[in-house]
């Protein structure tokens, strides 16, 4: 039974970014190679190396702003370790010096009266809805005013299921779902938030029972907020008010507010529903642009065969046509209060929908904000949304619904390095009813199709960003894309076809300012082999594969985060079990010297998992990662125990802060 789950969650994870990663933008956006006279030779020339790319212009970050004036000559304080290339590995590595302990793991209670993890996954969905989910990923340390840096909660994303979650895996009876599988599923998608302090020894627990404890599901009741609240667009046969939805999906990379609340965003959701109706699929740019199913079922779970909510299909007979309009109820960002264990979350749709991946702030020193995301898909776009109020420390209680009123931007990318943030409003260049855009609505419920019609760069899938916080430039992974180069052409920003190892782009705002509609743009490093790399057989790397990283290789770029001190922390999402990811082994979290661009090897995970999400104490004494989905039986490392996703706590050994000098 143990090989067979191994095989049958390989093969559902192949499945799962097969569907996630679809190129679906049928935009023809232009390449920043068509901006300029930029040509492809010219880009990949010499693997493109950082000091010959610049800006293609010859231009600097504007204002001549450089983290490095701001932080000390040297900033990584440990050596790189060693890749990781044994099949059959199952355990976590740290650099030298310092303990990473399993912390927070699939199954643990959550809610009071949760029951123990069973090691054969016969719980059932009641139980796991007291439980924490699965495959976690975002997630963000709050600290509570008197003891911050001691005392919190820590609150973590369940993005998705795997056939784990059931004992033989996920079942069909006479082509249906079983429903006691589907709510389980449901349950174990969603937020975890646990109470966590030091104890008399200086190590960190785990709270159980706690009053701030709690669980948040695809179940679990949640209000619409901003523009889109009671609009038609919203409204179903169960919600005829379009003011409240169940649940929250496919939760990856998060965000977190100045006035302490938790960014829920939403990315893979369109997997999780089917439209039957070829017709009306066609013509419904809600469904078609973000890829619902059109098949006989949706890509992932089937959920629909069991829970009629997620059968899209236009269904005459039914008020406000039966849940065609359920997929318009995801997509967006969920603002969680972790302080308020009684309080509902809110889907806040000023933000606009598309698969979101973060929701990164940067606040500048007038109050004045934005938030930061990327649009998870080959060939998609980067963008920020902007409040219309400004932030005010002083009054916590006049911050609560900024979220809900603002301008949502997409970047435009040149190849002189320059960009400028183009404005998804109703009415601006061509968003307007005869363009299918009859309000700001539905500017912001189809904001791919807007953000196409205002001439967006496509990238190599957008996903986390991060706010440098000295100097509040951004920084944005783009993971890879195997077909760039087909379905989208090569460009400065996307410089390599068939790019299976990703690049991190850095963005600065015209005048170091989050709410500035220009920017400054560079590639801060591509990732890849050294080039002049072999192959096991001795022969040179392709260029598309090599990098130019000074330091410790890595693939596919994925979450990213500072410290506070500056430190660009990095973690890769790949699958290791393939040929051309054998020189980099199993999946890493790095760390990079924004100034230098040095990198190093700070950790490597079990073979399988993916390394996301990552937070840390107020001191920085303590950092929390995730291993998703690892492949074999962490964290009990046995090599038969059900492997769990788990929250990893990691501590210097000295008691110092992680990763300095």
């Amino acid at each position: 039974m143990k090989k067979h789950m191994e095989q049958e969650c390989a093969r559902f994870h192949q499945e799962m970014q097969a569907h996630d990663d679809l190129a679906i933008n049928p935009s023809n956006n232009p390449a920043l190679a068509a901006l300029s006279s930029v040509t492809r030779r010219h880009v990949l020339k010499g693997g493109l190396g950082v000091a010959a790319l610049g800006f293609l212009g010859g231009c600097g970050l504007e204002g001549g702003q450089k983290a490095s004036g701001e932080l000390p000559a040297r900033l990584i304080g440990f050596d790189g370790i060693p890749v990781q290339q044994d099949p059959a590995f199952d355990r976590v590595i740290v650099a030298e010096g310092y303990t990473a302990r399993a912390f927070f793991s699939w199954g643990d209670p959550v809610e009071r009266g949760a029951p123990a993890w069973k090691a054969d996954a016969s719980d059932g969905w009641q139980a796991q809805s007291l439980q924490a989910g699965e495959n976690h990923d975002g997630m963000h340390y709050f600290p509570f005013a008197d003891d911050p840096d001691r005392h919190g909660l820590l609150v973590i994303n369940h993005e998705y299921v795997n056939p784990t979650l059931h004992p033989q895996g996920m079942s069909k009876v006479g082509g249906r779902r079983p429903l006691a599988e589907v709510r389980k599923e449901q349950a174990a998608h969603g937020v975890s938030v646990i109470e966590v302090s030091k104890d008399a020894q200086g190590q960190w627990q785990r709270i159980y029972p706690s009053h701030y404890n709690r669980r948040i599901s695809a179940l679990t009741p949640m209000r619409i907020s901003g523009p889109l609240a009671g609009h038609a667009s919203m409204k179903t046969a169960a919600d005829p008010s379009g003011r409240e939805v169940l649940g929250t999906l496919n939760n990856c990379s998060r965000g977190f507010t100045p006035w302490g609340t938790y960014l829920a965003c939403e990315e893979n959701w369109h997997n999780y529903f089917v439209n039957r109706d070829r017709e009306d699929y066609a013509q419904r740019v809600s469904h078609k642009r973000y890829g619902i199913s059109n098949g006989s079922a949706s890509k992932t779970y089937s959920w629909e065969s069991a829970d009629p909510r997620f059968d899209a299909t236009p269904d005459a007979t039914q008020p406000h046509g039966g849940y065609v309009n359920e997929p318009h109820r995801f997509g967006w960002v969920v603002e969680i209060d972790p302080f308020d264990p009684n309080s509902k979350p809110v889907k806040r749709t000023a933000f606009g929908r598309f698969c979101r991946e973060c929701a990164t702030p940067s606040v500048a020193a007038d109050g004045r904000m934005a938030f930061y995301s990327g649009d998870d898909t080959r060939g998609e776009y980067v963008y920020k949304f902007v409040p219309a109020g400004r932030y005010d420390a002083a009054n916590p209680a006049a911050n609560r619904d900024l979220l809900d009123s603002g301008t949502l931007y997409v970047a435009r990318l040149a190849a002189d390095g320059s960009g400028e943030w183009k404005a998804l409003v109703h009415g601006n260049e061509g968003l307007v009813a005869e363009n299918g855009f009859a309000s700001q609505s539905e500017v912001l419920l189809n904001a791919r199709a807007a953000a196409d019609l205002l001439g967006a760069t496509p990238m190599d899938r957008p996903e986390w960003a991060a706010v440098h916080p000295q100097s509040l430039d951004v920084f944005v992974t783009l993971t890879n894309n195997d077909q760039r180069g087909d379905k989208f052409a090569v460009d400065a920003a996307n410089p390599r076809p068939q790019n299976l190892h990703g690049q991190i782009l850095r963005i600065n705002e015209a005048g170091n300012h989050p709410a500035a509609t220009t920017f400054r743009w560079e590639l801060f490093l591509l990732a890849g082999e050294a080039d002049g790399s072999k192959d096991a057989d001795g022969r040179p790397v392709p260029a598309h594969l090599t990098g130019n990283i000074k330091g410790d290789l890595f693939s596919s770029p994925d979450g990213l985060a500072f410290d506070k001190d500056g430190r660009l922390w990095i973690e890769t999402d790949y699958d290791d079990a393939e040929p051309v990811m054998q020189t980099m082994g199993c999946n890493q979290l790095l760390c990079a010297d924004p100034a230098t661009r040095e990198v190093r090897r700070f950790l490597v995970g079990p073979r399988g998992c993916e390394i996301t999400g990552l937070t840390w104490s107020p001191d920085s004494r303590a950092m929390w990662i995730n291993i998703q989905h690892p492949g074999i039986s962490y964290p009990a490392s046995d090599g038969v125990t059900r492997p769990r996703s788990t929250t990893v706590l990691i501590t210097r050994d000295d008691g110092g802060v992680i990763g300095a000098v």
